[in-house]
């Protein structure tokens, strides 16, 4: 099921199954949110939980058992609940059940809020801890926005002059050693050889706003200020370019497993929430 909030500058559709993002169009019925192409990848703006990214052997181990966890966790197959409408506004909810707690032990609900504010959404993660243990998780977003001209034409300005360093995936595992990313000042021109070992991934930036650039015009700025982690990716030839905040990453290459200490990892205490928020705003 869809559910649609709106104002005057800017619409959004949610689909409940995995409370994703799937449309997000300008008061000129412009789309900037990727429509799913399974040519190239059949999502639009998935909500990574209660991981981000690989674990190795997609395990980890928690009191000294062993669970099992797909990439970028399960909340993104799982139909949420409205629990709150408004007309430019909107939350759902999904909460630990019987079959949640066979791979991720914990007693949680997730809610995400989607508000849109002029010509502004911010979405929110709520990350509540029921259970009367510490509770780790990492929580991240997976936006694909729509690219109508040819890729090369795009760019991403960052916030503040960086250097760059990502860090490569090794069997979908993060390797030790990071590697620079080449920027003309604060920009970061895109090309699809930057992803020929899957996504840019960031553990640090000075940056907590990005703004994509065609042309040298500005689209869109998104801002993340919660999240010290950042994804950029794309796949080859694909008109989408994904900007992912996140609180989380995958598995390093040397990891003994074990969730409490895993790198990039959040520990929520019992009976305690945790916010968090990014926003994108049309140039």
């Amino acid at each position: 099921m869809n559910t649609t909030i709106e104002n005057t500058i800017l619409s959004a559709t949610i689909n409940a199954k995995g409370a994703e993002l799937i449309s997000l169009k300008d008061n000129n019925g412009k789309e900037l949110i990727w429509q799913g192409n399974p040519a190239f990848w059949g999502k639009h703006s998935p909500v990574l939980f209660p991981i981000v990214g690989t674990l190795k052997n997609d395990t980890y181990i928690y009191n000294g058992k062993s669970y099992n966890l797909s990439r970028h966790g399960f909340a993104r197959d799982i139909n949420f609940k409205l629990i709150t409408q408004q007309r430019n506004k909107v939350v759902f909810s999904l909460q630990s059940d019987n079959q949640t707690i066979k791979n991720y032990p914990f007693n949680f609900e997730l809610q995400i809020n989607y508000t849109l504010n002029q010509n502004k959404i911010t979405i929110t993660y709520t990350i509540i801890n029921n259970s009367d243990v510490t509770m780790p998780f990492s929580i991240g977003a997976h936006p694909a926005f729509a690219l109508s001209n040819e890729f090369e034409n795009y760019s991403l300005q960052f916030e503040h002059a960086e250097k760059l360093q990502r860090y490569p995936l090794q069997n979908d595992l993060i390797t030790s050693k990071s590697i620079p990313v080449p920027m003309k000042k604060n920009q970061l021109p895109l090309d699809y050889s930057l992803f020929e070992n899957d996504a840019l991934i960031f553990k640090s930036l000075s940056s907590k706003r990005i703004t994509l650039l065609e042309n040298n015009l500005p689209i869109l700025h998104f801002s993340f200020q919660d999240f010290p982690n950042f994804g950029i990716w794309t796949k080859n030839k694909a008109p989408f370019i994904c900007l992912e905040p996140w609180l989380g990453y995958s598995d390093t290459i040397d990891t003994n497993g074990n969730i409490l200490i895993k790198e990039g990892i959040q520990l929520l205490e019992p009976k305690k929430r945790f916010d968090c928020s990014f926003s994108i705003e049309i140039a």
